[in-house]
């Protein structure tokens, strides 16, 4: 279904739940290369006033690293998922660190391929490679012909598929299995589990939240497993505002 522009979060969400949050595509709009993306005002105050809301149970639960979601996120210091898991860092601050499969075969691929079409985009992360095409989308075809030749000569890593990007990760990482862990521990154990995700990586998160009783909610189209849907990050940001207004501490 296609949510109308007046969404709100009544009975969706409330004081007693464990919130989960991608952030490109959903926090955030998209940008043709990722550090090209602009940070509302208003996102890291709301952020702040979610997490006092909901007692520090807020994740941001992405794609990127750790790392990067403190550099656009500063000053907060938000427990996060990064690298769709392969990182992870707990509300008391502790980081755990997944083993990562060798990328080496996957590197060479790429770096191989931007020479030959410079306006595709590689970007490294710790564990995982991520090639975008969104200024080239005719490049589709080949950029997946690449990465899946790559992925197939390399044990342990899996390919992923979203927006206008194709990412080799570990196999053993993905963002609903990062946010079973975050469930496991304080101050999210023992709420009711809500995850914001715009693609195809945030499904399994997704399939998690809904399997512990919690909800998924989809931002903007396309075909999902989250049973609500939000029209996309600046719908959503006004509706965290209203719910924040109607709600004081």
């Amino acid at each position: 279904m296609t949510q109308a522009p007046d969404f709100h979060l009544n009975g969706l969400l409330d004081t007693g739940c464990a919130l989960f949050l991608d952030f490109d595509g959903t926090l955030v709009e998209l940008a043709p290369e990722p550090d090209a993306i602009v940070i509302p005002p208003e996102l890291v105050p709301m952020l702040a006033a979610l997490r006092e809301r909901l007692g520090g149970a807020v994740a941001v639960v992405s794609g990127r690293a750790v790392s990067a979601l403190d550099t656009f996120l500063h000053p907060l210091d938000m427990p996060a998922a990064g690298v769709h898991g392969s990182e992870r860092r707990a509300a008391d601050g502790h980081l755990v660190l997944l083993p990562t499969p060798s990328l080496d075969t996957v590197e060479r691929a790429a770096a191989k391929l931007l020479r030959d079409q410079p306006a595709l985009a590689v970007e490294p992360k710790r564990g995982a490679l991520a090639l975008h095409y969104r200024r080239a989308p005719h490049l589709e075809a080949l950029c997946r012909q690449t990465m899946e030749e790559a992925v197939a000569a390399s044990p342990g890593v899996s390919l992923l598929h979203g927006k206008m990007v194709f990412e080799a990760k570990s196999s053993q990482a993905n963002k609903g299995l990062a946010i079973a862990s975050f469930m496991e521990e304080p101050p999210f154990a023992g709420r009711r589990p809500v995850f914001l995700g715009d693609d195809t990586t945030d499904e399994p998160g997704f399939s998690v939240v809904q399997n512990l009783g919690g909800a998924g909610i989809k931002v903007g189209q396309g075909p999902t497993l989250a049973n609500h849907r939000v029209a996309g990050p600046g719908v959503l940001r006004a509706a965290f505002l209203d719910w924040i207004a109607a709600y004081p501490v």
